[in-house]
């Protein structure tokens, strides 16, 4: 695990990220986090979006800047993706968090969460953010340990409006 790292999305990444893509697509699971499900066809337009969406530019009404990092391994393999919002909306406050999370389905259970998690964290105190909100469904107990293994103390749980129980905790993050 000493030479994974989070990246910032990069055309030399294109062939591992299209690869991520697709094998994430096949497997019919939601696209987590929610920025993955922008279609790469047009991959340089997609940098550009996320680009855009860390320097605040062109963002819908009510969101907040976010910064896109891949986590990626000493041969460039796409294994996740995190996204770091740099500020809390009503809506990332009860149900999606500062900081939301996915690997690969094929790179799953080797401890890559916890340690996207952890990287994640540090670039979050970087943009200043000291107490971090990580949230994730009731039912995800994997993402659930990842969040506890990275200090993360329970908070009131969130109910959307469809019955789904969002967990919410906060990770203190000025260390």
């Amino acid at each position: 695990m000493n030479n994974i790292k989070l990246v910032k999305p990069d055309i030399r990444y294109e062939r591992e990220y299209l690869s991520f893509y697709r094998e994430w697509k096949e497997s019919g699971e939601d696209m987590v986090p929610w920025v993955i499900s922008q279609a790469p066809s047009d991959f340089h337009g997609m940098l550009k979006f996320l680009s855009d969406h860390e320097q605040g530019i062109g963002l819908p009404e009510g969101w907040a800047p976010d910064s896109t990092r891949w986590l990626i391994n000493e041969k460039e393999r796409v294994l996740g993706a995190v996204n770091i919002r740099h500020r809390l909306t009503e809506f990332l406050y009860h149900a999606g968090g500062h900081i939301g999370y996915g690997i690969r389905p094929s790179e799953r259970q080797k401890g890559y969460a916890t340690l996207m998690l952890k990287l994640a964290l540090d670039e979050a105190r970087e943009l200043g953010i000291d107490e971090v909100l990580v949230v994730c469904d009731a039912d995800n107990i994997a993402s659930e340990k990842t969040i506890l293994n990275n200090g993360g103390k329970r908070d009131q749980d969130f109910v959307e409006e469809d019955g789904n129980v969002i967990r919410r905790y906060w990770i203190k993050n000025n260390t």
